[in-house]
């Protein structure tokens, strides 16, 4: 085979790979679309305490696995204990306020009763001297001062029945039910609840990481002091949007780790998420800005799929760390060279 006959055949073979690979890439895009741009990711839960005060003591180190309830770190608590002591001392008080009004209505009532006798009684005097009048019985000046002691008589009951209402009034219910007494109890409360604060504990499993607390420093209400690593892992997965015209929730992939190449995770997806922040806009009063490209072929738009592996890791990943995301489609043929393309890129990514 002369010279140029094996050129000519090696650009035959190269044509010929050229237009399998070209071929090949357009299947592959279509029917069994993979990503790089994935990454793991686990909810990050920032800890705040929600009182202030002064760190008394640090019980977690920096990555340290930390159970649903375990404190975390505490506060001083001095100051939210002298504060439930005056809430208590506040509740007893109110307590003995209500018994003193207690005594009070009851004195009150004794003068209701005692003003409404002694009402009975001078209209009865006032009563039998005016008919003694009429019968020129009693002279007028005897006559006037009995109708002047029935009048003042009403006016003291009217004063004892007023002095009663208003005590009834200040007392409120009777029992625990008072006024006073449920807002003393509500402070109290309060307050235990604010002596509780001052242990702050993990309100889920997870990892602590980003510990830079100190015994003895201040940290204000609401003010981050660590992050809680959940140890749920989710995958993120940015595909083409032509990719996954067809993908739906409940679908079969592969993921692989950048760093365990070769090694495949079954997971499925999620869900897809509804919008990117390029097709958000705000009306801020502006006009629109149009997007302009010089490109003849535009940049095609990714979108963003979640993925749920299907079984636990038996080795610890680091949110962020990245991966590549394989869909798998429901075809035998295809299923098979989908698992063998994921396994040569990660094992590509990992040499590279």
């Amino acid at each position: 085979m002369s010279s140029d006959q094996q050129f000519a055949r090696l650009v035959r073979i190269a044509m010929f790979g050229f237009a399998f690979i070209f071929i090949y890439f357009l299947i592959a895009d279509l029917k069994m679309p993979v990503t790089t741009e994935s990454m793991a990711t686990r909810s990050i839960t920032k800890i705040a305490p929600q009182v202030s005060g002064r760190i008394e003591t640090v019980n977690v180190h920096n990555n340290q696995t930390i159970k649903k309830g375990e404190v975390l770190f505490e506060l001083d608590a001095r100051p939210y204990e002298l504060a439930v002591e005056e809430a208590r001392l506040a509740l007893e008080q109110a307590r003995q306020t209500n018994q003193e009004l207690d005594a009070s209505l009851a004195a009150a009532e004794a003068n209701v009763n005692a003003a409404e006798s002694l009402n009975e009684q001078r209209n009865r005097e006032a009563k039998r001297l005016v008919n003694l009048f009429g019968h020129h019985g009693v002279s007028q000046q005897e006559r006037d001062t009995a109708v002047s002691n029935a009048k003042s008589a009403r006016a003291n009951l009217l004063a004892a029945r007023a002095e009663l209402d208003k005590l009834k009034v200040a007392r409120g219910l009777a029992g625990e039910e008072n006024l006073t007494i449920r807002q003393a109890q509500n402070h109290l409360k309060q307050a235990e609840l604010n002596l509780s604060y001052t242990q702050v504990t993990a309100e889920k499993d997870g990892i602590v990481t980003n510990v830079h607390l100190q015994q003895g420093s201040f940290k204000s209400a609401g003010s981050s002091a660590l992050a809680l690593v959940s140890q749920q892992v989710d995958i993120i997965a940015d595909f083409r949007e032509k990719n996954i015209a067809y993908t739906q929730a409940g679908d079969t992939a592969y993921v692989a780790f950048d760093g365990r190449p070769g090694q495949l995770f079954k997971a499925q997806v999620d869900s897809i998420d509804a919008g990117v922040s390029s097709g958000q806009f705000d009306a801020n009063g502006q006009l629109a800005t149009p997007t302009s490209s010089d490109r003849w072929v535009r940049d095609a738009q990714r979108l963003r799929l979640h993925l749920t592996l299907v079984e636990p890791l038996d080795f610890s990943v680091a949110t962020g760390a990245r991966t590549t995301v394989q869909l798998i489609p429901s075809h035998g043929l295809f299923a098979y060279i989908a698992k063998l393309q994921i396994k040569f890129i990660s094992l590509l990514h990992y040499i590279y």
